[in-house]
């Protein structure tokens, strides 16, 4: 299959701060991936009831709703999905132990993470 016809990868980035998620989409989509960005975790959940993204990526701390939650109720939604989380946050580590004690691995990258690093990550997800 070429380049041309095989689908597009979609990404959801999700962060409460807009400059961010808004950066990391435009940025992924200039490399040719099909990229969301939401504001708001539970819009990130209610558009993969609609379309399953290949890939999540995070931000962990968020009001409503934090980051490892988010991966875990999108994984129930759609199992395939690949999840990167993000934090420039100490309390992360926490919240993160408490998944992996109820079964979930997560990996983590820290903030602020240079365009080219998130793009390794996401190359070695595929």
């Amino acid at each position: 299959m070429s380049d041309q016809t095989k689908p597009r990868e979609t990404i959801f980035v999700v962060d409460d701060e807009p400059v961010v998620a808004d950066t990391l989409a435009a940025i992924l989509r200039q490399v040719g991936f099909a990229t969301n960005s939401f504001h708001h975790p539970q819009a990130a959940l209610d558009q993969a009831q609609i379309n399953c993204p290949n890939l999540l990526i995070t931000d962990v701390i968020m009001p409503g709703m934090t980051g490892i939650d988010l991966a875990i109720q999108m994984q129930k939604v759609c199992p395939q999905c690949k999840v990167l989380l993000f934090s420039g946050q100490a309390a992360t580590a926490d919240l993160l132990e408490e998944a992996r004690t109820r079964g979930h691995e997560f990996e983590l990258l820290s903030k602020p993470i240079h365009p080219a690093d998130l793009l390794a990550k996401i190359s070695n997800q595929e």
